[in-house]
């Protein structure tokens, strides 16, 4: 069955048949096709729904969220990528020069510390003024991997994690492949809403909860001060939940830090490389309390052992040299988001994007709306990437606008927004 997802042959939403007549139809044991189904429920492939029986998920662990997507024809642009702007980005041909000078005398061998003492301090230092709470520091191949492996330290499949809905598609997809079952949280300006953080908790059994603490995508949503206080209280009535957050916005948003981590006895924080520096230097540092850091580390040196000094000692530099000017490039992205965001509402247009380098625009026709702008020459993300049990909508990309799009690009968004509500309450 997982082969036939993979390849096409099952597809999203397909029925499977009921476990005795499949049995019958194998010539097996009933229980040899419940054992398959549920390895297939923990793998994130298919979903069961009572008496409606076992259907292919909407979304199984095989097929990413990133097929979701609309490629961009050639004279369209691109919106739709997610990516930071190349320009913004320091060249690492120094930094990767001066980790390899550093190695050449003494080079790494095994047995040896998995993170980089000079890059302990140093994130450390930056965590502690930001108002982390205090914790050792670990190292992962990138944020989603130290997500990962957080939530594969502490849960088992079966269990249930609370996530932002919208929120980060690779989340969204790693939960179900772990096993685990997604409880959508909703997601204003200010973040995931408390009542809604307790009731998943409380009534939908999670036993983590995966926050953005700002430049949350697709909405741009930061962490409030009053709402970073009141998820606190709401979190610190259940100790035993693992909250884990994800800083997406760290060295490229102006937007102040408002950590979580001690409102429960377990969590984690999670700080990428990636946004400010580069995609492909892979790699995040991470810190929480002393038994979710340890099991975390010591599951890395079960497997790859460690990440790459050579890509630590280049962050080293990177840090020490200031590569990165961090106001400059949160004020490059702001103004482009900030100019997007006025020219929608300019025009009626009700959009977030309160930090980042994403705008999220609700839509009444999400399907539409993609292909709309797609012929007016704009290429953006469907919604469902991101989504749920959110309504639709559509995420914008501002890393590669300039001045001279904001108007024509927010005219042409509003078209497309309005034919679609008109469309739609044709139907109806």
């Amino acid at each position: 069955m997982e082969r036939g997802v993979a390849s096409g042959d099952l597809r999203p939403g397909q029925a499977l048949p009921p476990m005795r007549e499949l049995a019958a139809g194998l010539g097996v044991n009933p229980n040899t096709v419940a054992a398959a189904y549920r390895a297939l429920r923990e793998r994130g492939v298919i979903e069961t729904a009572g008496r409606r029986g076992s259907r292919v998920r909407a979304r199984p662990a095989t097929t990413a969220r990133d097929a979701v997507r609309i490629e961009a024809p050639e004279g369209v642009r691109d919106l739709g990528h997610g990516n930071p702007d190349p320009a913004l980005l320091p060249p690492l041909g120094p930094a990767l020069a001066a980790a390899a000078t550093a190695g050449a005398g003494r080079p790494v061998m095994y047995g040896e510390p998995p993170v980089d003492e000079d890059l302990a301090r140093l994130a450390r230092a930056a965590l502690d003024a930001d108002g982390v709470p205090d914790g050792p520091v670990g190292v992962a191949g990138g944020a989603l991997d130290a997500i990962e492996r957080i939530l594969a330290a502490h849960l088992r499949p079966g269990d249930a994690v609370a996530v932002e809905d919208p929120g980060w598609g690779s989340v969204l997809d790693l939960v179900p492949a772990l096993g685990l079952r997604a409880v959508p949280v909703a997601v204003d300006d200010d973040g995931p809403l408390p009542d809604q953080v307790e009731r998943a908790v409380r009534d939908g059994g999670a036993r983590a909860v995966v926050v953005t603490a700002r430049a949350q995508n697709p909405t741009g949503a930061a962490l409030g001060a009053e709402r970073a206080a009141r998820l606190r209280e709401v979190l610190g009535r259940h100790p035993e939940v693992l909250v884990v957050e994800d800083d997406h916005g760290h060295g490229f948003v102006d937007a102040p830090l408002r950590p979580l981590g001690g409102a429960t006895g377990r969590w984690a924080f999670v700080r990428s490389v990636a946004k400010a520096y580069g995609p492909d230097l892979r790699l995040a540092v991470f810190t929480g309390d002393a038994d979710t850091v340890d099991r975390v580390l010591g599951r890395l040196r079960l497997g790859p052992g460690w990440v790459s000094h050579v890509l630590q000692r280049a962050v080293v530099h990177l840090w020490r040299t200031g590569a990165v000017d961090r106001a400059a490039v949160a004020r490059s992205y702001g103004e482009r988001r900030d100019a997007l965001v006025r020219a929608l509402a300019d025009r009626g247009v009700r959009a977030h994007g309160r930090s980042g380098m994403n705008v999220w625009v609700p839509v009444a026709d999400e399907t539409g709306a993609v292909a709309r702008l797609l012929q007016a020459g704009w290429a953006v993300a469907p919604g469902a990437r991101f989504r749920l049990a959110s309504p639709p909508g559509v995420r914008l990309t501002v890393s590669g606008l300039t001045g001279a799009d904001i108007e024509p690009l927010a005219a042409a968004v509003a078209a497309a927004v309005t034919a679609g509500t008109a469309a739609v309450r044709s139907y109806r």
